[in-house]
């Protein structure tokens, strides 16, 4: 695993990929290809890679634990480090041995969670498609004050409960029924303490909802993904074949602030932010809000990809309500709408043009926090700054403008 780092936050993500692939083992065989499901490739990685990639973009998950089968650890260990090294996951993660049963391979996973861990979330590896808007509900209820949650979506057949000679019994009544998926999140002390009574007592659960239920905890609900399939049975497998998608889109970003003149007072002169790192020693700027140009112009790159507007009409420097407002909340809702629009940014390049100040030393804590600003590893996002050699209002220190060009997949 890479080198061991101490955690302050308290989210971390289990991915199980312990199972044996009962009921796809025979169209696999068959098919030439690996025996377990977890380890079918999509887009050129391991499903259960595909996961993993999906929680680290979420801010608030701060390592994974992946479960294999006993027998299969030290192999997948090593595919883990392989890929990590070809695409960082930029968090900390563990790997560890699952049991028989679904419910003993999170009884491990949840062993490998650090002492400072207060919240999980256990995701089936067989689920490849759940999007991280869809853990970030499931955390939001979690922080909200549930101990347990599950996402789900409303069942649209009828469903029917027989007796063991195949006679229906009754039929719930539907409006009431829900079809449960992962990822699903848990206070860790309640998750831990149910798994031991489950050990003391003997229970089998099909969930770790299931297992909270019995504890006696009340288990609450989110919006579940329609996308968001689990890879069962022989006709799921077409759902890995390489599709006709939306393709991916490109979209650019420009603004320009004027300096604070020598000897000038103006009511919105602003102290140097870029990219919402603070900027000592260096000219004040003229803004309605913060005045932080590189912002603004990645506002505009991502309203781009949404195809929303500009910055101008979703927040204007007319409104008073914006006046000094910091710019991280225009990208937090202008990256909402890329979201709405379907799509997740994958790359970030940006451009400072500024005679003054000298930027170097800068570049790197800017691009971590614009980095966490659209959930991307640091190194997806590149700053860059130049001058235009004396020309121009930059040239002659009267301001300063910034480009921003924005790299988004569809989701």
């Amino acid at each position: 695993m890479p080198a061991t780092q101490q955690l302050a936050s308290s989210t971390w993500a289990m991915i199980l990929a312990a199972g044996n692939s009962a009921r796809l083992a025979e169209a696999l065989a068959g098919s030439g290809g690996p025996q377990r499901k977890q380890y079918l490739e999509l887009d050129g990685a391991p499903l259960f890679w595909r996961s993993a990639q999906t929680f680290a973009r979420i801010q608030a998950v701060r390592g994974l634990v992946f479960v294999f089968p006993a027998e299969d650890l030290e192999r997948m260990s090593e595919a883990v480090e392989r890929l990590n090294a070809r695409d960082p996951l930029s968090l900390p993660w563990r790997t560890c041995a699952g049991g028989t049963r679904r419910q003993d391979s999170v009884r491990l996973g949840l062993a490998q969670l650090p002492q400072d861990c207060t919240q999980v979330l256990v995701h089936d590896a067989a689920r490849p498609f759940a999007t991280a808007a869809l853990a970030r509900r499931v955390l939001e209820a979690l922080e909200a004050g549930a101990v347990a949650v599950v996402p789900g979506l409303a069942v649209t057949d009828t469903i029917k409960r027989i007796d063991h000679n195949n006679v229906v019994v009754d039929t719930p009544e539907r409006a009431r029924l829900r079809a449960v998926q992962t990822p699903q999140g848990f206070g860790l002390t309640a998750l831990l303490a149910a798994h031991e009574r489950a050990e003391a007592e003997g229970w089998e659960v099909t969930d770790d909802a299931g297992l909270m239920e019995r504890a006696g905890h009340p288990v609450c609900m989110t919006l579940g993904e329609e996308a968001n399939v689990k890879i069962t049975n022989p006709a799921d497998l077409d759902l890995l074949r390489p599709a006709m998608t939306a393709a991916p889109r490109t979209a650019w970003g420009y603004d320009v602030h004027r300096y604070l003149a020598r000897d000038e007072v103006h009511a919105k002169a602003r102290p140097m932010i870029l990219g919402g790192v603070a900027i000592p020693g260096a000219p004040q700027v003229i803004a309605h809000s913060d005045g932080d140009v590189l912002l603004h112009a990645l506002t505009d790159a991502l309203l781009g990809i949404a195809c929303a507007g500009d910055i101008g009409q979703l927040f204007p420097d007319t409104d008073a309500a914006f006046e000094n407002m910091p710019s991280a909340v225009f990208v937090t809702e202008a990256l909402r709408r890329v979201r709405l629009a379907g799509f997740r940014p994958v790359h970030a390049d940006l451009t400072v043009v500024a005679q003054t100040p000298k930027l170097a030393a800068h570049k790197g804590r800017i691009a971590a926090q614009v980095a966490q600003l659209l959930e991307l590893p640091v190194d997806s996002v590149n700053v860059k700054a130049t001058t235009e050699e004396g020309l121009g209002f930059t040239g002659e220190k009267r301001g300063l403008k910034a480009v921003a060009v924005v790299t988004a997949m569809p989701s």
